[in-house]
């Protein structure tokens, strides 16, 4: 599968920004999708994942209620909504696949798209 990321931009603190992925191929519904980030000087650190038919979704402990992960297999798209920004959400976010095969326990994500910039101004 090919991911390819965007909707990323320059958004004041307390502002929101959508985050889309869309995917190749006809079996994007076997694949758990995740959205990761990764801020100059700091680890790649994920931030939503959502299950392959979109039932389940968990969230890092410093986007849990305000950033919603979403997706549409229909469409082959992966969303990631973001509300009430903060400077330190200021990142490249990458959006990802992983499986088919992975339990949800054990998400091994062996598919990346380029990545889109994200930056909170204060």
């Amino acid at each position: 599968v090919q991911l390819q990321a965007s909707g990323g931009g320059l958004v004041q603190a307390g502002g929101s920004l959508k985050l889309s992925c869309a995917a190749s191929g006809r079996t994007f519904s076997r694949y758990a999708m995740g959205w990761f980030r990764q801020a100059p000087g700091k680890e790649r650190e994920c931030v939503a994942e959502i299950s392959w038919g979109g039932g389940s979704t968990r969230y890092a402990d410093s986007v849990k209620g305000r950033f919603t992960i979403s997706r549409d297999n229909a469409k082959n798209m992966v969303y990631l909504r973001m509300n009430s920004l903060k400077p330190e959400d200021t990142a490249v976010y990458y959006c990802a696949a992983a499986g088919p095969g992975d339990t949800w326990y054990n998400l091994v994500y062996d598919y990346w798209g380029q990545g889109t910039q994200v930056t909170v101004s204060s």
